[in-house]
């Protein structure tokens, strides 16, 4: 502070100054350090030590453990939800199919064949003359699903009824399953151990043809009689007045032709592009029509099969 006091000023001002500034300037205080404060003791996750962060750089708080932890419980959710899955209670009504890695039955042994046409089409009367001349048996779903309809104790009975009343395809395990049933007790009862079967009505969709041939046996091809929809609809309305079928009405005709069209008609599709279809046209009369049948059967399979 003397320093910078000017020269000019005289010699013992100077004094003066220097010795008033040395004495007015703060008495510097001995350094106190501040109470100390018990630490707070704490468990790393990351150390499994006490105490602060023994590298302050790095985040002591692990993530790792944690997204472990998180994917555990993830994975145990859908393990559990997966398991409900598949123990959730399905309809009792319905017979599930058999699950198996080879058909029931070997073509070689039992000769299928599946005679699909319109509600209408001449189906029933067909199959009676095949089974009159060839020895085959007459397995007809919708009079299967009837029968079983109105058999005593069946569980299937009320749901059989609800879908045939509105036009609509009974769940596939059931008509299997009923199929699979009868052909079984033809065979059985055969000293040879073989059959041959019209199944009139079936497969009328494609998920039908498909486990129908992988769980039961694989069919020879398809009989179709195509016949326009007003022939049927007028059959029908005629045989509805002495047949007693309660599906046999103009509604239900109606929701038949459709469901036979957006459904069935895939299926022939599906068998023609495998060269598995006879096709016999159904607006002649019954004598023509089975004139036709039979040559598409036999040359198909022969005079004596």
């Amino acid at each position: 502070m003397a320093q910078q006091i000017p020269r000019f000023i005289s010699r013992r001002f100077r004094q003066q100054a220097s010795l008033f500034c040395r004495f007015s300037a703060p008495v510097p205080r001995p350094f106190a350090p501040p109470p100390k404060v018990p630490a707070l003791r704490r468990t790393y996750a990351s150390t499994g030590e006490s105490g602060p962060n023994p590298n302050p750089g790095q985040n002591p708080f692990k993530i790792w453990p944690f997204v472990a932890i998180f994917a555990a419980g993830t994975g145990a959710y859908v393990l559990m939800v997966n398991q409900r899955i598949d123990m959730a209670p399905t309809d009792k009504k319905q017979i599930p199919a058999p699950k198996k890695g080879t058909p029931t039955f070997s073509p070689d042994k039992v000769t299928v064949l599946f005679v699909l046409g319109g509600p209408g089409a001449g189906k029933g009367t067909q199959c009676a003359n095949l089974v009159r001349d060839y020895n085959f048996t007459h397995l007809s779903a919708g009079d299967l699903l009837r029968a079983e309809q109105d058999r005593e104790g069946s569980e299937f009975g009320d749901l059989i009824k609800d879908y045939i009343k509105e036009g609509r395809i009974v769940p596939m395990e059931v008509t299997v399953q009923l199929l699979e049933n009868a052909i079984t007790d033809v065979v059985r009862a055969a000293p040879s151990g073989k059959g041959k079967f019209l199944i009139d009505g079936f497969p009328r969709k494609m998920d039908q043809a498909i486990k129908f041939e992988e769980t039961v046996c694989p069919s020879k091809f398809v009989l179709f009689y195509d016949c326009p929809e007003e022939e049927m609809q007028k059959r029908l309305l005629n045989r509805g007045k002495t047949s007693g079928r309660s599906d046999d009405n103009a509604e239900s005709i109606q929701k038949r032709f459709k469901t036979f069209v957006e459904t069935s008609m895939p299926v022939v599709d599906y068998f023609a592009s495998q060269g598995r279809v006879v096709k016999v046209v159904a607006t002649k009369s019954p004598a023509e029509v089975y004139k036709e049948t039979k040559e598409g059967l036999e040359k198909r399979l022969g005079k004596i099969f």
